[in-house]
């Protein structure tokens, strides 16, 4: 999410893609510092992140258009960047990981055939400039299983399932907001 500040100019996302930072005088919101301001909990008891976890922010004097929340179904860049890092560190085969990616057709507008990218775990980072496909994908996996991320549409987040030290890496990452979500079977 990003907050306005009081010289911010207009956001230059339109929420129908992969989110840039939306300009000058924009800056970073973390969930955990929208959370304590307004005395809600980061993501309620029963909920994943999204749009209904913060109900006191109608309350609040926060102003409306003064926060964007993220785009549904697409990281941003930075996020987008730091996790492919994190995925190099912690794969076996680092940036010659062989990775296959996945486009839900929600995102792809194409119904009829599937849209999975097969390649290197290194070259991930450019299918956030895909010129034909304006959101990061769905679910990128590792061809052996060792990791997978999904980023939902209906949700403010991304998932990461993997092994333990990646997942403590991430849960620990300044740049990167991460919450351990309840184990369900």
């Amino acid at each position: 999410m990003y907050e306005r500040g009081a010289t911010a100019g207009d956001s230059v996302n339109d929420a129908q893609s992969r989110d840039e930072h939306p300009g000058r005088g924009w800056e970073r919101l973390r969930w955990a510092d929208l959370a304590t301001r307004i005395g809600d909990p980061v993501v309620p008891q029963g909920l994943y992140p999204c749009f209904r976890c913060f109900p006191s922010m109608k309350g609040s004097d926060i102003q409306p258009g003064s926060i964007e929340g993220p785009a549904e179904g697409s990281l941003d860049r930075p996020t987008w960047d730091q996790l492919i890092r994190f995925l190099t560190v912690h794969s076996p085969q680092g940036a010659h990981t062989a990775c296959l990616a996945y486009y839900n057709p929600i995102i792809t507008r194409d119904f009829e055939k599937g849209h999975v990218r097969s390649g290197r775990l290194g070259d991930a980072q450019s299918l956030f400039d895909h010129p034909d496909i304006l959101y990061t994908p769905s679910n990128l996996w590792a061809a052996d299983r060792s990791w997978v991320i999904c980023t939902d549409y209906d949700l403010w987040a991304t998932k990461v399932c993997g092994p333990r030290p990646l997942v403590e890496a991430l849960l620990t990452d300044p740049e990167i907001e991460a919450i351990r979500l309840p184990w369900t079977s």
